[in-house]
């Protein structure tokens, strides 16, 4: 433990990357830093958070949660509860939060749970960076299947579900339709950037 405490040490400015098992999380951080990250199409292949360190900056890709394939009930709930205890630690450094959502079926997994009378476990991890403070970008993936003449209502809704009162158009500072698949991630890429010019970070600028 105290191995992993050494090599984090001096790190200022943390991106943590979260978000439903399977939507890309992985594959985006892949895209953003050329690194050969473990990209897999089943459902819950990272278990423990993967991190990457440029000087003081840290980007932390933290297991998917909600459904794994292969992983019993009782697991997937130990990953959720690891990934809320690593996100409260670590509030202090955490200086932007990259919730990814599968921008095709963030809808239709919505309203599975409301009938449910529950809340998705995607909206309560929203609600729990608000609270936490932390400058949230909402990287909306796979767009690139939704049809391009219901882009803009899709993501409405979305930003609706999300308590941001649309149209989307008006978040175009937390919000970033991407497609980590086409390679497509300028609009996630420009975000980052403008959080860490805002921090007078430009110097990371490179790693992006």
């Amino acid at each position: 433990m105290a191995k992993k405490t050494d090599e984090l040490e001096g790190i200022n400015f943390e991106i943590i990357f979260s978000g439903r098992s399977n939507v890309g999380k992985s594959s985006i951080m892949k895209e953003l830093t050329g690194k050969n990250l473990k990209v897999g199409k089943r459902p819950g292949v990272t278990l423990k958070p993967t991190q990457i360190r440029y000087s003081d900056l840290l980007l932390t890709d933290l297991p998917g949660f909600g459904f794994m394939s292969g992983v019993k009930d009782r697991k997937q709930d130990i990953v959720k509860d690891q990934i809320v205890r690593y996100i409260e630690k670590n509030a202090d450094r955490i200086n932007v939060a990259v919730l990814v959502i599968d921008g095709a079926s963030f809808l239709e997994i919505v309203q599975r749970w409301e009938e449910r009378n529950e809340i998705p476990i995607d909206i309560e991890m929203f609600e729990l960076f608000r609270e936490l403070g932390f400058d949230i970008i909402l990287a909306v993936n796979k767009v690139d299947k939704i049809k391009s003449d219901e882009l803009d209502a899709t993501l409405d809704q979305i930003c609706d579900k999300l308590n941001m009162l649309p149209p989307w158009r008006q978040w175009l500072d937390s919000v970033a339709p991407i497609s980590a698949k086409k390679g497509d991630l300028k609009s996630l890429k420009s975000l980052v950037r403008q959080r860490l010019h805002n921090e007078k970070r430009d110097d990371l600028f490179k790693y992006f």
